[in-house]
């Protein structure tokens, strides 16, 4: 897809906040720094329309970008931060849930992981909590250049049995190769 406007239009920690549109939302969840920025500057070939940092827990709110009138990415702060205080995680984690669970715009979710690590204990209980809204969601293996393009498969298959949940598509994904960014393009244009 060839992106022309995209545009950063609000950052949100509740309803009244959101976006008044009709618009297809696609939601990217994932731990802090897993690289959801940057999926959404490559897949739009722009380098800073997300802002990326390279310290966990920047984004604390939720970001929408609009991409071309045509759907938004919601960029949701990054759970497993260490650094964020009790009182401070428990509020980023209300204004997300009640964002996943009021919003009618939401087409698809993306759960962002690592490829190169096992799953940790927060994106297992994101990923049943998306398997449990019972709206589409995909899971998107990133960081693919770390690891060599013959055991991308492999590495895939790993995350098929960690999840034990065979329907849901798992995309790899790297920045750095852009190689995957057709095939994701693919299917987003399916819930856009």
């Amino acid at each position: 897809m060839l992106v022309k406007n995209p545009k950063f239009e609000i950052s949100a920690v509740n309803s009244k906040q959101y976006p008044n549109t009709t618009l297809p939302e696609i939601v990217l969840s994932g731990k802090s720094n897993v690289g959801k920025s940057t999926f959404i500057n490559t897949l739009i070939n722009r380098k800073g329309l997300a802002r990326t940092s390279s310290e966990p827990g920047k984004t604390r709110q939720i970001n929408f970008y609009n991409i071309d009138d045509i759907f938004y990415f919601v960029d949701l702060p990054g759970y497993g931060y260490s650094k964020m205080s009790k009182k401070e995680q428990d509020k980023v984690g209300k204004f997300i849930e009640e964002y996943l669970f009021s919003r009618k715009n939401i087409s698809l979710t993306i759960l962002i992981v690592d490829i190169r690590h096992n799953l940790g204990e927060n994106d297992k209980l994101m990923f049943n909590y998306l398997k449990n809204t019972g709206l589409p969601f995909i899971v998107i293996a990133n960081k693919a250049d770390k690891i060599a393009i013959t055991k991308v498969n492999s590495y895939l298959e790993n995350i098929k049995k960690e999840l034990e949940y065979a329907s849901v598509p798992i995309f790899p994904f790297s920045s750095q190769r852009r190689i995957y960014t057709e095939a994701i393009w693919l299917e987003l244009q399916k819930y856009i």
